[in-house]
C-alpha cells in the first residue's frame, strides 16, 4: 500500500463554509449528550423523546419504526423512559387493546427549555441578514441538505420536524425542530 493511500483524508481545502458544517455537526452531538445527560437518557432514548415531543403520543409499534427498532427494543426504551418519569403508558382511545406512549408535560417542558432558547438564537442569526441574503444562505443549506440526502442512501424513516413531512394525526402541535435534525 502506498504511503499516499495511508494518509486520511484531508479537509483543509475545504471551504471554510463546509468546516463550518463539520463543525455543527460536532456542536450538535456536543449539545445533544449534555441534554441527554441533563434528562439522565441515552442517544436512542433521548430520540424516542424527540418523537414524542414532536408527534405527541404514539404507538410503541409507530415509536419502533420512527427508532427502527424491534419490538422488544422499544418496550425496553419506553421501560426506561417511564421509570425515569419522561413517559407514561395510557389506553388507546382508537384501539382498545393497545397503549399509546405519552411524553410527560414536565419532561417535555425540562427538554424544550434548553431546545427552544438555542434554536431561537439560531434562528435570530439568520434574521441579521437582508431578504436577499437570508434567500443565497437557505439555497446553499437547501444544496447541503440535498447533498447529504444524496449520500446518506434510501431511508424511509419518519422525520416530522422536518418541513416536508406530512402533519402527523393525534400529535402535538410542532415545536421547534430537535436540534439533530436542524
Amino acid at each position: 500500500m502506498s504511503e499516499s493511500a495511508q494518509q486520511p483524508p484531508s479537509f483543509g481545502t475545504s471551504h471554510a463554509a463546509t468546516l463550518l458544517l463539520r463543525e455543527i455537526l460536532d456542536v450538535t452531538e456536543d449539545f445533544e449528550r449534555s441534554l441527554g445527560d441533563e434528562l439522565s437518557v441515552n442517544q436512542t432514548d433521548l430520540s424516542a423523546m424527540q418523537h414524542l415531543i414532536v408527534a405527541g403520543a404514539l404507538s410503541p409499534t409507530a415509536l419502533a419504526e420512527r427508532l427502527d427498532l424491534s419490538s422488544a427494543a422499544v418496550t425496553t426504551v419506553v421501560d426506561r423512559l417511564e421509570a425515569l418519569g419522561h413517559v407514561r403508558r395510557t389506553p388507546n382511545p382508537d384501539d382498545r387493546r393497545g397503549t399509546l406512549v405519552v411524553p410527560e408535560p414536565a419532561s417535555v417542558g425540562r427538554a424544550m427549555g434548553r431546545i427552544i432558547p438555542m434554536v431561537t438564537e439560531v434562528d435570530s442569526a439568520i434574521r441579521e441578514f437582508d431578504e436577499q441574503e437570508q434567500s443565497i444562505i437557505t439555497r446553499y443549506l437547501e444544496r447541503v441538505v440535498d447533498a447529504y440526502r444524496g449520500h446518506a442512501g434510501s431511508t424511509e424513516r419518519v422525520r416530522s420536524w422536518r418541513a416536508d413531512a406530512p402533519p402527523t394525526s393525534g400529535g402535538a402541535a410542532s415545536p421547534p425542530p430537535p436540534p439533530s435534525e436542524c
